[in-house]
């Protein structure tokens, strides 16, 4: 990692692990905002509201998180990087459709993509076991808030 004018309380190989898990989060998160608001935009269809709204509850979530997923980088002595380009290359969520879609689709789509977002976040979860406690309880904070909003969604599937 490049110089960093803040000094990391982990050892560097501990920074190192823990500064990628977290920009893989970082992106990740800002994507998932991304998709949300691009979903609620072009949400169309009977209970058209209900998904609409809850479509900005998901994205107030994730970008709540972005900024304390960032903010944990610095005080590790990691620089974020949440640029349009560097999400564009590195998020590994699914991609959502272009134009209108219906509730269903809307759903079934968030449903997929929450389910990718929760399995990834799950897998740093256990990386940062050794690296970073600290890290590994944020990872776990928002895989809760992330796994309610997936339930939710998959409720008006059933």
């Amino acid at each position: 990692m490049a110089n960093s004018p803040i000094k990391s309380p982990l050892p560097e190989s501990d920074k190192e692990v823990t500064g990628n898990i977290l920009q893989a989060t970082l992106v990740d998160l800002v994507d998932l905002s991304l998709i949300a608001k691009q979903a609620h935009w072009n949400v169309v269809g009977s209970n058209f509201r209900s998904a609409h709204l809850q479509l900005d509850e998901l994205v107030t979530t994730a970008r709540n998180y972005v900024d304390e997923v960032a903010e944990r980088a610095n005080a590790i002595g990691v620089s974020p990087n949440g640029k349009a380009k560097t999400v564009v290359e590195s998020s590994g969520l699914p991609e959502y459709p272009d134009n209108w879609q219906s509730v269903e689709s809307t759903i079934a789509a968030i449903v997929d993509i929450l389910a990718e977002e929760i399995a990834r976040l799950r897998k740093r979860i256990d990386e940062t076991d050794k690296s970073d406690l600290v890290t590994q309880d944020l990872l776990i904070e928002i895989t809760r808030a992330l796994e309610e909003a997936h339930w939710m969604w998959q409720a008006q599937q059933a």
